[in-house]
C-alpha cells in the first residue's frame, strides 16, 4: 500500500519518513517510549531485557537512559548502573533485592532517616530485623554481626550530624564475614573518593570498598533542585543482576526528559561540587567561630567527629594533603542556652538561605533538625543544643555571610 492510498490521518502514524543517521551534538538524544517496536517476531523472541544489546520495554531502558548509567556506573568507579526514581527508591531496591525473612541488616545511627523509617516499617512487617551500630566504632559494627546479618549499609557523612566514619575498616570487616555492604555515596557524589576503591595516595587499596554504591542524583548530578531520581551501582555481574532483577519486578521507570537534565547537568558537575565545596568551607569557618555556636560539623575541619577519617580518604594524599572535596554541606550546634524557638527564629529571618529538604542545587537550604528525636541517645561527641544544617548553593558567598550575619542579629541581639 503506497502512502497516497493511506488516509492522512493514518499517516500521521505510520509516516515513512525517518531522518538521516549521523546526527551528533553535544546533549544526547531524549527517546521518550513505553512500547518499543521490533522488526520481526524472531527479533521480539531472541532480545533479552537483562542486556543492553537491544531494546524490549521502556521500563527496562531507552538509549537516554542507557547512556545515563553508563556515565553514572564510572562516575562511581563502578560497571552496571540501574537508575531509581529517587535516591531512596535505591535504597529500597537495594534492602528488597538481597533480603529476606529471617535476615537482618545494619544501619549506621546516624544514617539517612527514611532508609531506617523503611528498616522499621515495611522491612520489620516483612521479617527483616534490623540493629543500628554507632558509624564512628568499628568495634560495635562488629559486635553487631551475627550469622544472620545479610547487609551492612555504610554512608559518609551521617545525614545531619556529619560524621564521617572509617569507611574501609567497616568494609574490611564485613568483607572478612562475608557479609555485602552497600554505601550511600550521595554526598561524595562519585567525586569526593571512590567508594569500591577507599584510600588515596599511599592508603589506595583497589577494591576495598562497598560491595554497592548508592547515590540521589536529586542532589548534585542534577544540580537544579528539579529532578528526583537515584542510582545502583555495582561492580560484580551477579550482584548487578539481583538488583536488576528486583528493578524489573517492582516497575521501577525514570522519565526521559529527567534523564536529560540529569545528562545535561553531569558535565558542570564537578565545578558546581568544588565551588559549593569552598564556599561552604568559608561560611562554615565564619559561623563555627561565632559566640552562638558551641561546635562546628564539617568533616574538613579539625575537631569535627570523623575528621581524621575523612582526611585519609578525600585528600590528595591520604594524609592531609592539599584540600580535598567535601561537598557544599554542615551543620552547627546553637548554645544550648538558645531555645529551639529563638534557633527557629534565626531560620525564618534568613532571606537567601531558603528552608527546604535536600541539597546540591542552586539555592542555599537550611533545616533546623530535632537531633534527640533523630538518634538512640545523645551522641558524646555533639554538644548539647539546637542543630541546624545548611546547603551552600551557588550564590555570591559575601551575600550568604551577610544573610547570616543579619539573621543572627534578629534571633539573638
Amino acid at each position: 500500500m503506497s502512502t497516497s492510498e493511506i488516509d492522512p490521518v493514518t499517516t500521521l502514524i505510520h509516516h515513512p519518513y525517518a531522518p538521516p543517521a549521523g546526527f551528533l551534538a553535544p546533549q544526547p538524544g531524549v527517546f521518550k517510549a513505553s512500547t518499543v517496536f521490533f522488526p520481526s517476531v524472531a527479533a521480539m523472541r531472541a532480545r533479552n531485557w537483562k542486556e543492553k544489546s537491544g531494546y524490549t520495554y521502556g521500563l527496562h531502558g531507552t538509549p537516554t537512559t542507557f547512556m545515563l548509567e553508563e556515565r553514572i556506573a564510572t562516575l562511581e568507579g563502578g560497571r552496571h548502573c540501574v537508575l531509581l526514581p529517587s535516591g531512596l527508591a535505591a535504597i529500597a531496591n537495594v534492602n528488597l533485592a538481597l533480603l529476606e525473612a529471617g535476615d537482618e541488616l545494619l544501619i549506621p545511627d546516624n544514617a539517612y532517616g527514611p532508609n531506617k523509617a523503611l528498616a522499621e516499617g515495611e522491612l520489620a512487617r516483612w521479617g527483616i530485623t534490623h540493629q543500628l551500630y554507632d558509624a564512628l566504632d568499628p568495634a560495635d559494627l562488629q559486635a553487631r554481626i551475627t550469622p544472620r546479618t545479610r547487609l551492612v549499609w555504610l554512608e559518609a557523612p551521617g545525614s545531619v550530624t556529619m560524621e564521617f566514619p572509617p569507611l574501609a575498616h567497616h568494609a574490611h570487616i564485613c568483607r572478612q564475614q562475608g557479609v555485602i555492604t552497600a554505601l550511600d555515596n550521595t554526598w561524595g557524589a562519585g567525586l569526593a573518593f571512590n567508594g569500591f576503591d577507599l584510600g588515596r595516595g599511599a592508603r589506595f587499596t583497589p577494591g576495598s570498598g562497598a560491595d554497592i554504591v548508592v547515590q540521589a542524583l536529586t542532589k548534585y548530578p542534577s544540580g537544579g533542585g528539579d529532578v528526583l531520581m537515584g542510582s545502583a551501582v555495582t561492580r560484580d555481574e551477579a550482584l548487578h543482576l539481583k538488583l536488576k532483577l528486583t528493578h524489573m519486578r517492582l516497575g521501577w521507570g525514570i522519565g526521559a526528559n529527567d534523564a536529560e537534565a540529569v545528562l545535561r547537568a553531569l558535565p558542570s558537575m564537578a565545578l558546581r561540587y568544588r565551588a559549593q565545596d569552598e564556599v561552604a568551607r568559608a561560611l562554615a569557618a565564619w559561623l563555627g567561630q561565632q559566640p552562638q555556636v558551641a561546635q562546628l560539623l564539617h568533616p574538613a575541619f579539625a575537631g569535627s567527629p570523623g575528621h581524621e577519617h575523612w582526611r585519609a580518604l578525600c585528600t590528595e594524599d591520604g594524609q592531609g594533603g592539599g584540600p580535598g572535596l567535601a561537598a557544599g554541606l554542615f551543620s552547627v550546634i546553637f548554645d544550648a542556652r538558645y531555645s529551639a524557638a529563638q534557633v527557629d527564629a534565626f531560620c525564618d529571618a534568613l532571606r537567601l538561605f531558603k528552608l527546604g529538604y535536600s541539597w546540591g542545587g542552586p539555592t542555599s537550604l537550611v533545616v533546623p533538625y530535632d537531633l534527640a528525636a533523630m538518634r538512640m541517645a545523645w551522641p558524646a561527641h555533639i554538644a548539647r543544643g539546637t542543630l541546624v544544617r545548611f546547603s551552600v548553593g551557588l550564590e555570591a558567598a559575601a551575600d550568604l555571610r551577610q544573610d547570616l550575619q543579619q539573621a543572627l542579629g534578629v534571633a539573638f541581639g
